[in-house]
């Protein structure tokens, strides 16, 4: 088990209880030099620093805490391939033919991470399958369409369209109305996954400093500088990979994504019987509310559940009860089972929900955020192509890169009181 933090929505994470061994690294002191220094240790970060090193650079990671601290060892585990957008959103905003490109970036992201799980042997409790559940009627025949333009528009044969009788063999509950399952989905453990990339870049030469926070980045002449608290990191490059943190370090990318904090809860061991009665199919799932309930099994034959509306910056009274009315409306019968884990985070959305991925009009600072729920999967894609382009194969790159973006009206400043003001709307919605 990793050390406890003194952050309670990180402590009693059923995925701290459940880490890997993880290694003690270093604060770092002093001036160092690297090729590139990278800032944030989660999924975004480590793959840029792991891609890098393995394409010959020296790498330097500095992370306000330790690798997986963040929304990479916090999230609901779940692998959705595609984008915040449906494929037919898709269509309409940039044609069939570049929609086309820009949906098999998408699954070229899954296909990394399946890749690294398997090359560095990370044990993430990796599963497969991922369903998207109706949440009425009129949903259901939204997911129809969608399945049609997959198959139509992206040439995409991997999902199947479940009726609402059928659809009790993904999910054992009266609550929905049919789903789709994309075959090529699925769930692991975030965190072991995160920790796994940490020990992939360190094996590979890339030197992680912990409990580092990052006063500042600034592009000089012929070089950028990290400064630290009693050190400083000069590099020929530098990766923004902090997320919802972004502000901190850059506040005009700041005001292009913004947090937004999610829970999870895990219950007692369900035993395999039970666990199974509740999702016959082991997937992950999630509906299609806008303020969605997601869910999934453990490896142990927890109920993983996320889900709830949290409409401002302070966390609930209570994780539990916050989450447990949600997880008791999809499944009534857990009404005597005990919360044995509750935790939570935030996750950076972006204003249009597609990540914002560039680099600055300086050239030296590279950065990847706001990917909106998406980041399982894309954080890999964009950590990958980042340093890809830093060694001159930008193709991926210049594709994600383009994706439209706009900052929040107001930058940091208003971002909550419009987010609060959009999510009543669309929860009122939900509701009716």
């Amino acid at each position: 088990m990793l050390p406890a933090t003194g952050d309670p929505l990180f402590d009693q994470s059923y995925y701290r209880a459940t880490a890997m061994a993880a290694p003690q690294y270093e604060t770092l002191s002093g001036d160092h030099h690297a090729d590139l220094v990278v800032i944030g240790a989660g999924y975004t970060g480590l793959t840029a620093a792991l891609r890098a090193a393995e394409l010959g650079m020296k790498v330097i990671v500095l992370d306000e805490y330790f690798p997986g601290f963040g929304a990479s060892g916090r999230n609901g585990g779940q692998l959705i391939p595609g984008w915040r957008w449906d494929a037919r959103t898709i269509v309409k905003a940039f044609g069939k033919e570049r929609g086309k490109a820009i949906f098999d970036l998408s699954l070229n992201a899954r296909d990394r991470v399946m890749a690294r799980v398997a090359h560095h042997h990370i044990a993430c409790d990796l599963k497969p399958g991922h369903a998207t559940m109706a949440w009425n009627p009129s949903h259901y025949r939204d997911l129809a369409d969608e399945a049609e333009c997959l198959a139509r528009d992206m040439d995409y044969s991997d999902v199947d369209l479940l009726s609402p009788d059928a659809g009790r063999s993904l999910v054992n509950s009266a609550l929905y109305h049919g789903g789709m399952v994309d075959k090529r989905g699925g769930h692991f453990h975030p965190l072991n996954y995160a920790l796994g990339l940490a020990q992939a870049a360190t094996d590979a030469g890339v030197k992680i400093f912990a409990n580092t926070r990052v006063i500042g980045v600034t592009e000089q002449k012929d070089k950028v500088r990290a400064g630290v608290e009693g050190g400083n990191v000069f590099a020929q490059q530098a990766m923004l990979a902090t997320d919802t943190k972004t502000g901190r370090v850059n506040q005009r990318l700041g005001g292009f994504a913004m947090p937004i904090l999610n829970y999870n809860i895990a219950t007692q061991p369900l035993g395999a019987d039970r666990a199974k009665a509740l999702i016959p199919s082991d997937m992950a799932i999630a509906d299609t509310r806008f303020v969605l309930n997601y869910f999934r099994l453990s490896a142990d034959n927890r109920l993983i559940f996320g889900g709830g509306e949290k409409y401002l910056p302070s966390m609930p009274a209570s994780v539990d009860a916050f989450v447990r009315k949600h997880m008791l409306q999809v499944f009534p019968d857990l009404e005597d089972v005990k919360i044995d884990y509750r935790w939570g985070g935030a996750v950076g959305v972006s204003r249009n929900r597609l990540p914002h991925v560039g680099r600055t009009d300086g050239g030296k600072i590279w950065f990847a955020h706001g990917f909106s729920g998406h980041g399982a999967l894309l954080t890999t894609l964009a950590g990958e192509i980042v340093a890809e382009a830093m060694a001159g194969d930008a193709g991926a790159f210049a594709l994600m890169s383009s994706l439209p973006s706009k900052p929040f009206p107001g930058g940091t400043l208003l971002r909550w009181p419009l987010h609060v003001a959009g999510m009543l709307y669309y929860a009122m919605r939900d509701r009716l």
